[in-house]
């Protein structure tokens, strides 16, 4: 009787394996020299750079349209937000590199814009300067501006169809690129695919609901000390009782209100701007650093009030626009590293920080509240608008110079 041992397999009695194991090793990247990385890193940085600098351009723009002042709002509450969720200050950093892809292309328009009109200033004093050949010469020149316009035209549409690069503007062979695509299938899928991720991307109905959010947190909480300081103006006996109240609400209510907008930014929920338990709780785990935000938000709005003197036309409001996002976007960042750095320390050591911190960071808070009580309470007097600049406090509400009320 053949035992089990008589059908196994031969291959299972060999000592060696019927196959050997196969290592791949993948190559090791070849180490570039260091002036090549040095020269990417500047590339990087500078494209970094020209990111920031079109973000708060856009911010700037955005925030002196109505309606679309909850984008610029809702913008700098989410880069906050996203700050207090992860601790990491490059999460606030969010969209630079889409600016600067849309930076370059309205840099390239504008640029090559100049030529065309250089042209049409040249054709209209050709005709003032020669009367006798007006009709030649304009016919010449309108001739000739036309055909600039559309080479123009044909160029610019082509760098945006190509990439959108900034050196794509100065490239002349950009249709050779389209051709190819053309000629491969991808020329209409791509832009296509491209064009809705962009879009998409950008969560406009997402980032204007959370502007709105930020600005109602706000405006609940300053609306009843803005309005006794608004009556406290009036000439009347009692008036400087209403507005010593104002004062007394109004310093209570900023030493909150930056972390209670960053909640809300950090969540996404209306509900985390009345969370004062909340925050009071965070900051016995960061005081130091909720008191570097606060301090840094109520300096870097004091002076912008001076932007308020006289009123600025509508075409031009972007541009103190730009000051306000640059001095106000830092300030939102540190809220959110303040609630971050406070999630942070309560994970990772589970305690409070010591009392001596606590309390040397909580007896700093009053007096810097108090100062920009007493700041606000002059605006009046060199704000266009008057009591109503105690209504349109940037650092909390819209970061814009002047709200039309």
């Amino acid at each position: 009787m053949a035992t089990t041992t008589d059908f196994e397999p031969t291959y299972f009695a060999t000592a060696t394996p019927l196959y050997e194991p196969i290592y791949v090793v993948a190559p090791r990247p070849e180490r570039r020299a260091w002036p090549v990385r040095g020269a990417l890193l500047a590339l990087r940085a500078a494209e970094w750079g020209f990111g920031v600098a079109s973000l708060f351009v856009a911010l700037a723009m955005l925030a002196a349209v109505p309606v679309l002042q909850f984008l610029s709002l809702g913008y700098l509450l989410e880069a906050s937000g996203r700050i207090a969720r992860s601790g990491r200050w490059r999460d606030g950093a969010l969209g630079v590199r889409p600016a600067a892809r849309v930076g370059g292309v309205a840099l390239g328009w504008w640029l090559w814009f100049w030529p065309a009109r250089f042209a049409v200033d040249y054709a209209d004093s050709a005709a003032l300067l020669d009367p006798a050949d007006a009709g030649l010469t304009a016919t010449g020149w309108r001739v000739g501006t036309t055909l600039l316009a559309l080479a123009i035209g044909l160029h610019l549409t082509l760098a945006t169809l190509a990439g959108g690069q900034v050196w794509r503007f100065a490239w002349p062979f950009n249709v050779v690129t389209l051709a190819l695509r053309i000629a491969r299938g991808r020329c209409y899928a791509t832009t296509r695919d491209a064009a809705y991720d962009f879009v998409v991307g950008l969560r406009l109905p997402y980032l204007a609901l959370l502007g709105l959010k930020g600005f109602a947190v706000g405006f609940a909480w300053l609306a009843l000390p803005a309005t006794f300081l608004a009556v406290g103006m009036q000439p009347f006996e009692a008036a400087p009782l209403f507005a010593f109240v104002g004062l007394a609400q109004l310093s209570l209510v900023v030493m909150y209100l930056p972390f209670l907008q960053a909640r809300v930014g950090q969540s996404g929920k209306l509900r985390s701007g009345f969370e004062l338990a909340g925050v009071r709780d965070d900051f016995r785990y960061a005081p130091w650093a909720f008191f570097v935000a606060f301090l840094a938000t109520l300096a870097f709005a004091l002076p912008l009030y001076l932007f308020k003197v006289e009123v600025v036309p509508r075409e031009a409001a972007w541009l103190p626009g730009l000051v306000f996002v640059a001095f106000l976007a830092p300030a939102r960042l540190l809220a959110g590293f303040a609630l971050g750095r406070a999630k942070s320390r309560r994970e990772r050591a589970g305690r409070p920080r010591h009392g001596l911190f606590r309390w040397s960071a909580r007896l700093l808070f009053p007096p810097v509240a108090a100062v920009y009580a007493l700041g606000l309470l002059l605006t009046p007097f060199t704000s266009w608008n008057g009591v109503a600049s105690f209504y349109e406090q940037h650092a909390f509400l819209l970061p814009v110079p002047i709200v039309g009320l």
